[in-house]
């Protein structure tokens, strides 16, 4: 007997079917003796048709009123799932997340969790509920409705899971685990037993989908096992725990991450003295543009190249950006490409092997894809390359590590 927090996405509850799928699903567990709280998402397109309707009535609606408003999608999915499985023999209870009193910060649309009262879901435990919470939601010190940004659902499953001391919280989506890259892309990619929570969050930032990264660093920050299933086929799924939680030797590579939503910038014969770094950064960061790799090349004749990559989203704003920048340092030139991609090798099992990108490098000379740019930490190694090589390379890596083979 344990105690799970279950989280279904969007997809998993996107029609009344699936909702009642998932009825079966947690009163499959009930009967085992096991206590569910369950968190779920609104059904899917429901949160981008409510939003569609706000722009509708203006094109800058307030915070405030648009958490007021797209947390009523949540609201319905968890009345519709306690309905089905108190018609299953099933006691529920559905909660908003003012209900149950999660208490976040009072910054709107990405809010953040302060405390959770757990003391009512105990109470319902104990009398053999299954609790049903929306996600996503919660409310700030004055009572006002907040809501977590996309993807907040999974925060608040681990959150609860967290609070509650639950045994296990499991991620319900529409792929069956983590995998050790996309399937799409490589075939033979093979789905993953285990994998630490530090591989994951470097997954997840490295254009993963499978599970949002604030959830992740939360379910890191307070050890709460996190396991990735599908709604839709059985199997164990994914596990995402401490490292080394089985005592076994951790792979050299776990998994390969990519992004194509990447562009590079590079301001030319910069003026190589103190500072530049930020004479050339701040403004860009200032604009709220996310900076990711970032390149400095040794000066030479007292100028250097300097080069960083953004969200390709960003690139034309940058690129504005940066050609005033070369205009007041009086920089030689701005050269930028926005048909670049990222890929990356990830691993704890780096921090013990050394020609980790030894291999990784002469994997992808053998395919002549050229690197760009480097970047390095412990437990990855990213690279950029031609967007037109990035699938050429995933599979290149894929098969150089080793992670063709089922075990």
């Amino acid at each position: 007997m344990a105690l799970l927090v279950q989280k279904f996405g969007g997809t998993s509850v996107g029609t009344v079917e699936r909702i009642e799928a998932v009825g079966d699903k947690i009163k499959g567990f009930r009967d085992k003796g096991d206590d569910i709280v369950v968190v779920v998402s609104a059904m899917s397109g429901e949160t981008n048709r409510l939003i569609g309707l706000a722009n509708d009535i203006t094109d800058e609606p307030t915070p405030r009123e648009m958490d007021v408003l797209v947390s009523t999608g949540e609201q319905v999915t968890i009345a519709l799932l306690s309905m089905a499985l108190n018609k299953r023999g099933c006691p529920a209870r559905s909660y908003t997340g003012g209900q149950v009193r999660i208490t976040t910060d009072d910054t709107h649309t990405k809010a953040r969790i302060l405390d959770i009262d757990e003391d009512k879901m105990r109470s319902d435990i104990e009398q053999g509920r299954v609790i049903v919470v929306a996600g996503f939601q919660g409310v700030d010190e004055k009572g006002n409705i907040t809501t977590l940004g996309r993807g907040g659902s999974d925060t608040t499953a681990v959150a609860l899971a967290a609070a509650l001391k639950a045994d296990e919280c499991q991620i319900y989506t529409d792929v069956d685990g983590v995998y050790t890259t996309d399937p799409r892309v490589v075939e033979s990619a093979q789905r993953l037993e285990q994998i630490t929570f530090e591989e994951m969050i470097e997954m997840a930032s490295l254009g993963s989908k499978v599970l949002q990264i604030r959830s992740v660093e939360f379910a890191g920050k307070y050890s709460v096992p996190l396991r990735v299933l599908s709604s839709f086929k059985e199997g164990p799924g994914t596990l995402i725990s401490i490292d080394n939680e089985g005592g076994m030797e951790q792979p050299l590579v776990s998994g390969i991450a990519f992004n194509r939503d990447e562009a590079k910038l590079t301001l030319v014969g910069v003026p190589d003295i103190p500072g530049i770094a930020s004479k050339i950064l701040k403004p860009v960061s200032d604009q709220n543009i996310e900076l990711d790799m970032i390149v400095q090349n040794v000066g030479v004749d007292n100028c250097t190249d300097f080069t960083f990559t953004v969200h390709r989203n960003d690139y034309k704003k940058a690129l504005a950006i940066l050609e005033q920048v070369c205009a007041d340092l009086g920089a030689k030139q701005v050269v930028g490409d926005d048909t670049i991609a990222k890929v990356s090798i990830v691993g704890v099992g780096m921090r013990s092997h050394a020609g980790v990108a030894t291999t990784m490098f002469d994997a992808l000379s053998q395919e002549g894809i050229n690197i760009q740019m480097i970047s390095t930490s412990e437990i990855k190694i990213s690279v950029v390359i031609d967007e037109k090589y990035m699938e050429l390379a995933v599979r290149t890596l894929h098969t150089a590590f080793d992670l063709d083979k089922s075990e």
